[in-house]
């Protein structure tokens, strides 16, 4: 497996591939997106016309198989620079680090790990001097989560990522089973570079 960073005019040619993981993993649990191709190609786009955003794309032969995104908070939208604003987080050195998603076949061989690492590294490139994502939240009972359901929490605390249950921001989409996008809350992760 190799793993190949995508940039400016090349986000472009792979959003596409990365619509299509998106739309794949995030189906599952804790997202349980119904996500569209169409929908997700024009959210990518945000990155293609970011001259911060870099996108992390793992291989398998041909076939990309993962991707992980990130960009200056300062191009971020809205509702996501909102809430770290008003906690007083600085926007112009903090690298907001989009999703990460994996096949779930491939887990648990390091992936995940190098993404982390790309992305600080490019985060670093930047001048940015924290990094931070935000995760969904649901209910340890919610009637969707699989038994043998493992929360990223400890994986995230060992890359150094601090939670603030605090900080958190709003973003609606429609679930897998519903007709209508609801309102999710999504509590962010922070972790100081320097």
């Amino acid at each position: 497996m190799q793993i190949e960073a995508f940039r400016g005019d090349r986000i472009a040619a792979i959003a596409p591939a990365v619509a299509r993981l998106r739309v794949t993993v995030f189906r599952d649990f804790p997202y349980l997106y119904d996500g569209t191709q169409e929908y997700e190609e024009q959210y990518l786009a945000t990155y293609a016309r970011s001259p911060s955003a870099a996108i992390f794309v793992a291989f398998d032969g041909e076939d990309a198989v993962g991707a992980s995104t990130c960009l200056r908070m300062t191009e971020e939208t809205e509702n996501i620079r909102a809430p770290v604003a008003a906690a007083g987080w600085n926007p112009d050195t903090l690298c907001y680090f989009g999703e990460s998603v994996l096949l779930s076949r491939y887990r648990g061989q390091g992936v995940g790990v190098r993404f982390f690492e790309l992305r600080e590294a490019h985060a670093r490139t930047l001048g940015c001097t924290q990094s931070a994502f935000c995760a969904v939240q649901r209910p340890a009972n919610h009637p969707a989560r699989p038994q043998n359901y493992q929360p990223l929490n400890e994986f995230w605390r060992r890359r150094g990522y601090i939670e603030y249950p605090s900080v958190a921001c709003k973003i609606a989409w429609k679930e897998v089973g519903q007709s209508e996008e609801t309102p999710k809350r999504l509590v962010f992760w922070r972790k100081n570079l320097a």
